[in-house]
């Protein structure tokens, strides 16, 4: 079971930065010391609930690791109060706990809300004390529910999925948390916050875009990230790769499909204008991964071929699951993109056999929420049956997880800014999907300059995901958020450090969609000065 844990967490790693830590440079409006109520703090219940307890302690900070399988460390951490309100839906036996971490001293006024990586719905420390440290009143909840791979929450004692915990983690327990921790800062500092943010990638990500759409006045600022929208949509096609190979009984591995990656990445990074080791727009890359058959392969210091089969595999990995009659359901793993996180394979056994590893989340959203069948082996799903959960999926939780209503009317009355960054080399969520919501939003609303007013979205040439909090480069998106917020600078560019395929450290603007970066045709090439922002058109 450990082996297993320690396979999945290594295909996981991305989800770590999912703990999401922006570090917004603006300066803070008031860092002064404000009188601290952390003995007594009441709070109402927000409307369905009931409260359960609230405690209140004084915390000294210093050192705060992360807790559960995401773990991570903060060093440095000031002191805090740190006031935790447990809440209850009746009749519905949960117990939702909502974390509010409040800085002794120079607080700048603003709250933070904090979003989850995949099954976990909120912050681990990581997100709370990063947020403290850099001046924030922070909140997150727990919704009820587990940690980021604990899904035994899914289904009741009858084997029928729990609605209720679903729905906290969906969308209520968000919502109720920025009541609740409004409510807590004002107890506390005897004064509410000037401006109110909310921050999360992945998991996170799609809150951020729930509460954009379902409860537009809680926050004035979202930053959202590679932002699991479409959940019941992507979330079952991430099983795509492994039905593909289950089916074609193929399995290659996985420097072989780097070497695909690899290949495709060369034969596509010009489409900016120079040769950058990036490709600057995936989406237009139509690589043919049938070039590599007869390509030699050295894996583990043994030479392999490339196949025909092979080529097969990942042609159908990256065009996305179809019906068996050919009808597209959803976008493929972007080229680019690591192939193996979600076609993995276990180890060789006595043989020399593997078979498909499939990663934990999707794996266990269509064995528990889906088929509701805890014991279903998702390597003898057909393509057929495949359309029949990827429909099934569609029809039951589109409107309960699916988190894509493009209409954000509510929200741009409110006066709302939403900030999104996404990978174009993302391994767990299709790129393409954010841009897919990014155009329906446009057609709800009139077009793109009147949605660029308050939603921007920017694209990151060779990021991973959630890679730009530090594990594939960078971006200081709370900064461009609060300066569009509080001064109404809307970004034009999101700056950023970003690798390349080389391993080399590159700076880019990256530029509000749907304009692409684009060589100048002199000057440095790791420099974002060399590059400029053009429509696609001129692209």
């Amino acid at each position: 079971m450990r082996r297993r844990l320690l396979t999945v967490l290594a295909a996981g790693v991305p989800l770590a930065a999912a703990v999401y830590l922006p570090t917004a440079s603006a300066e803070p409006r008031n860092s002064a010391s404000m009188p601290l109520n952390c003995d007594t703090v009441s709070v109402k219940a927000p409307a369905g609930t009931t409260v359960e307890s609230v405690t209140a302690l004084r915390q000294e900070g210093g050192t705060i690791q992360g807790t559960g399988v995401l773990q991570g460390t903060v060093t440095d951490v000031p002191a805090f109060c740190e006031v935790t309100v447990t809440l209850t839906h009746p009749g519905d036996s949960d117990h939702a706990k909502v974390r509010t971490w409040l800085p002794v001293s120079g607080w700048n006024g603003r709250f933070q809300g904090l979003g989850g990586a995949a099954y976990l719905a909120g912050d681990n420390n990581v997100g709370l004390a990063t947020a403290v440290k850099d001046g924030y009143a922070a909140t997150t909840t727990d919704a009820g529910v587990g940690d980021a791979l604990d899904t035994s929450w899914a289904l009741n004692s009858k084997g029928k999925v729990n609605t209720a915990l679903l729905k906290n983690f969906a969308s209520r327990s968000q919502h109720e948390a920025a009541v609740v921790g409004k409510e807590v800062v004002d107890g506390v500092y005897g004064k509410r916050a000037s401006y109110s943010y909310f921050t999360g990638c992945s998991t996170g990500g799609r809150q951020g875009y729930m509460e954009a759409q379902r409860y537009p006045t809680d926050y004035d600022g979202i930053l959202a990230d590679a932002p699991a929208i479409n959940w019941d949509e992507f979330e079952v096609a991430t099983l795509w790769p492994q039905v593909v190979m289950n089916n074609e009984k193929t399995y290659p591995a996985p420097c072989e499909f780097k070497a695909f990656t690899d290949a495709a990445v060369k034969a596509c990074d010009s489409l900016d204008g120079v040769k950058d080791g990036l490709v600057n727009d995936a989406s237009r890359c139509d690589f043919d991964p049938r070039r590599l058959i007869g390509t030699k392969v050295v894996c583990n210091g043994k030479e392999l071929t490339v196949t025909a089969a092979d080529a097969a595999v990942v042609r159908k990995i990256w065009d996305g699951p179809r019906t068996p009659s050919g009808r597209k359901l959803w976008s493929g793993v972007p080229i680019g993109a690591n192939l193996a996180a979600l076609a993995g394979v276990s180890d060789p056994d006595a043989n020399g056999n593997v078979k498909g590893a499939p990663f934990q989340v999707p794996a266990d959203w269509v064995r528990l929420w889906v088929a509701k069948d805890p014991s279903l082996d998702v390597s003898e799903i057909t393509y057929s049956r495949f359309t029949r959960l990827f429909e099934q999926s569609e029809a039951e939780y589109d409107k309960v997880i699916g988190t894509d209503d493009p209409d954000l009317s509510a929200f741009l009355k409110s006066g709302g800014k939403l900030l999104t960054w996404h990978g174009q080399a993302d391994q767990y969520i299709p790129t393409q999907g954010t841009v897919q919501y990014r155009e329906q939003v446009e057609r709800e609303m009139g077009g793109s300059k009147r949605v660029d007013d308050f939603y921007r979205l920017f694209l990151a040439p060779n990021t991973d995901h959630c890679g730009l909090n530090g594990l594939d480069g960078s971006a200081d998106g709370l900064a461009a958020l609060t300066a569009w917020v509080e001064h109404g600078k809307a970004p034009k560019t999101l700056p950023a450090t970003l690798i390349n395929a080389d391993g080399q450290t590159v700076t880019r603007d990256l530029c509000s969609y749907p304009s692409v970066s684009r060589y100048k045709g002199h000057g440095d090439t790791t420099a974002a000065s060399s590059f400029r922002c053009v429509s696609p058109s001129r692209h």
